[in-house]
């Protein structure tokens, strides 16, 4: 690095220094500017579209709990911005599920996976899914779908299903072995899970 020792040598350094480098730099300040002011549009414009997206949300919900899911349909495939989508997905997978629909509910749940990149929402309604599969007695499904959830904070209910999965299969080792891990990563549900492998219990000694 050089170094100047007068205050005349230091100005015409500077003086130097801005007639090379004067307009890139300038060009590179009006540049930072402009991406600062147009991040805080991006932002403003992104919130404007969440608070749009959730009170077209409110409103379409109004309509879907009067029984208007064809409305809640049009809402999934509206270019609302957020989650909102695939939250309306879940409400309609869940009434259909209810009125004893399944294959409806399992459309809806991968309609929601498809308008999301939340991964705990992903998992949610994998998992949501994995049940309803089971739910229709396809245990390959259910399996397949299971193991789709990868997050580290869904490892208990994975092994709980995959063992309401072995049940329902009749492998009463592998249902046991997979509650008992489910008991390891997932303490909170002890209570279920020992009721689970109780049952299994009953049925060895019946």
């Amino acid at each position: 690095m050089e170094v100047y020792s007068t205050e005349e040598q230091q100005v015409e350094a500077i003086k130097r220094f801005w007639k090379e480098h004067g307009n890139g730099i300038m060009a590179g300040t009006v540049i930072g500017l402009a991406g600062i002011y147009g991040w805080h549009w991006y932002s403003d414009h992104q919130l404007e579209q969440q608070e749009a997206s959730s009170a077209h949300y409110a409103a379409v919900m109004k309509e879907v709990d009067g029984g208007d899911v064809k409305a809640g349909e049009a809402f999934i495939k509206s270019d609302a911005a957020g989650q909102y989508p695939a939250l309306m997905a879940a409400v309609l997978a869940k009434k259909a599920a209810d009125k004893g629909d399944l294959d409806k509910a399992i459309g809806y749940l991968e309609q929601g996976i498809a308008h999301t990149k939340n991964a705990e929402l992903t998992a949610i309604y994998s998992l949501r899914m994995a049940r309803i599969q089971l739910a229709k007695g396809d245990t390959a499904s259910a399996k397949a779908t299971v193991a789709k959830v990868t997050a580290p904070a869904f490892k208990g209910e994975v092994q709980e299903l995959l063992g309401d999965i072995a049940v329902k299969e009749g492998d009463t080792a592998a249902a046991r072995s997979a509650y008992q891990q489910a008991l390891t990563d997932e303490p909170g549900a002890s209570a279920v899970l020992n009721m689970k492998i109780q049952s299994l219990d009953s049925n060895k000694k019946g």
